[in-house]
């Protein structure tokens, strides 16, 4: 099959390799800014979406093989080349040699590591709400390394200059993209607490 997968198709997938309710949050989050993030360029939104949605299909699984793995299980399951490209491209320079070259492909490298930072932004506020997350909360946050430790910032940064992006813009992007699914992503929380 060279045809896109359905979303249905690919969730169904995920959460066969995936269990994991966090990594599957994670997922959604990841899915929501790429088709904001596709919609804001007016990229196809439904193939970014699912190249987000699947982009660690592999990381429960075969944490010690991550990116490795998910070309195999993509090409399983009838994924385009170009799709299983950029999933892989995410991992670059960390468990990957495919260099992000398409703007979807810097796209998911850059918010896979940032959509965690603002998850962790979001659920220290009194709300632990994205909807009420201002871009500042964010910013001041990432000043401190000790914060969201795992959220690799020189990644966050490398992206956004492939971007051609200031980092408050990426960073208010990433988080409407969350706000669309910020019920599915446990960030919904209480506005306004």
């Amino acid at each position: 099959m060279s045809a896109t997968p359905v979303r249905e198709e690919a969730w169904k997938l995920l959460t066969e390799y995936v269990p994991s309710d966090n990594l599957q949050r994670h997922a959604l989050a990841v899915e929501a800014v790429m088709r904001y993030m596709a919609r804001k360029r007016g990229e196809d939104e439904e193939t970014w979406g699912l190249i987000g949605l699947v982009h660690d299909i592999d990381y429960e699984r075969y944490p010690e093989e991550h990116c490795k793995k998910a070309p195999a299980i993509l090409r399983e399951h009838g994924w385009p080349e170009e799709m299983i490209r950029a999933v892989v491209s995410h991992g670059w320079g960390i468990c990957s040699d495919v260099e992000p070259l398409t703007a979807a492909e810097k796209v998911l490298y850059t918010i896979d590591e940032l959509t965690g930072l603002v998850a962790a932004a979001a659920l220290v506020r009194p709300s632990k709400s994205v909807l009420d997350l201002p871009v500042k909360s964010v910013t001041k946050k990432w000043k401190d390394k000790a914060f969201a430790a795992g959220a690799d910032r020189s990644v966050i940064e490398k992206g956004a200059a492939m971007l051609g992006m200031e980092l408050a813009e990426l960073i208010e992007d990433c988080i409407e993209g969350m706000r669309t699914q910020a019920e599915a992503i446990g960030l919904k929380g209480n506005p306004g607490a």
